[in-house]
C-alpha cells in the first residue's frame, strides 16, 4: 500500500506495488493493468505520480503500452548466459518454458567462398540451410539460420530438426562439441524478421552470430540468430585478471 509519510517517494512506492502484482502473477503477462485513473483514485494520488511510476516500469521492461488500449504485463525476459554453449532446449527447459520449433527452410546448398571458409569445407561442396523460427510456451522468441556440412550430418532431416539439433549431434556425432566463438549486436528487425517474430517492424532485436568447434577442431555449424529483445537479456560473469 501507498504510505504518505514514508521519505521514499510516492512513485516509487506504486511502482513497487505493481511489480510486486507482476512477480507474484495477480497482474499476469499480457494482461491489461489497471489504468492511471484507477491507480490515482484507488491510492488518492496525482496521476502525474501515476504516470512518473508507469514511465520506470516501461523503461525497466515489467510493462509496456498499446496506444489506444492501456498498458500491458510485460513477458518475463530469458536469461541468455553468454559464457554457457547451451542447446536453446536446454535453456527453456531450464526456466520451466516448453521449447518448440517452426521449420521455416530445409534444403542442401553448394557453399559460396565465404561460408566455405567459416565451415573449413571446399567451395561448393553441399551444405543444409536450415531456419528455424524457435517458440516458448508456443511464443516466437528468435530466429535460427544455420549451415552445417551435409558431410559431417549425412542423415539430418526435418523431422530431427522439429527437436533440438545438439541433441542430435550427441547422439549420431562421436566427436563432442567443444566451444564457439560469438559475435553479438543490436539492431532493429526487418519487415520479415518482424513477421515471423511477431513484433512490430523495426522493433529492437539482439543478433548473435556464432560458430561452433567440435573437439577435433571441425566446425559443425554456422548459425546467425536473431532474439527479441524484449524477450531476452544477456549475463555474461566477467573476472580480473590480475
Amino acid at each position: 500500500m501507498i504510505n504518505k509519510n514514508s521519505p521514499v517517494p510516492i512513485y516509487h512506492q506504486l511502482l513497487e506495488y505493481i511489480k510486486s502484482k507482476i512477480t507474484s502473477g495477480e497482474y499476469p503477462a499480457d494482461e491489461l493493468i489497471p489504468s492511471e485513473r484507477e491507480f490515482s483514485e484507488k491510492f488518492q494520488i496525482s496521476r502525474m505520480t501515476v504516470r512518473q511510476a508507469l514511465n520506470n516500469l516501461v523503461q525497466e521492461g515489467f510493462v509496456y503500452r498499446q496506444k489506444g488500449k492501456g498498458t500491458f504485463v510485460s513477458r518475463q525476459k530469458v536469461e541468455k548466459r553468454i559464457s554457457r554453449l547451451n542447446s536453446y532446449t536446454e535453456e527453456m527447459i531450464e526456466r520451466g518454458l516448453k521449447p518448440s520449433s517452426k521449420l521455416i527452410e530445409f534444403e542442401i546448398i553448394k557453399t559460396d567462398s565465404s561460408l566455405a571458409n567459416i565451415l573449413k569445407i571446399t567451395e561448393n561442396d553441399p551444405i543444409y540451410k536450415i531456419k528455424r523460427v524457435r517458440l516458448a510456451d508456443l511464443k516466437p522468441m528468435s530466429i535460427e539460420s544455420i549451415y552445417v556440412s551435409c558431410e559431417l550430418a549425412p542423415n539430418l532431416n526435418q523431422t530431427v530438426l522439429e527437436k533440438s539439433f545438439y541433441e542430435y549431434v550427441n547422439s549420431n556425432i562421436p566427436d563432442p562439441i567443444q566451444y564457439a566463438d560469438q559475435s553479438i549486436q543490436a539492431r532493429l528487425a526487418s519487415e520479415e524478421e518482424a513477421k515471423l517474430l511477431e513484433i512490430p517492424p523495426n522493433s529492437p532485436v539482439l543478433s548473435i552470430d556464432r560458430t561452433t568447434y567440435l573437439r577435433s577442431g571441425k566446425v559443425l555449424e554456422h548459425e546467425l540468430t536473431v532474439y527479441r529483445a524484449d524477450r531476452y537479456k544477456l549475463v555474461h560473469s566477467l573476472f580480473r585478471n590480475d
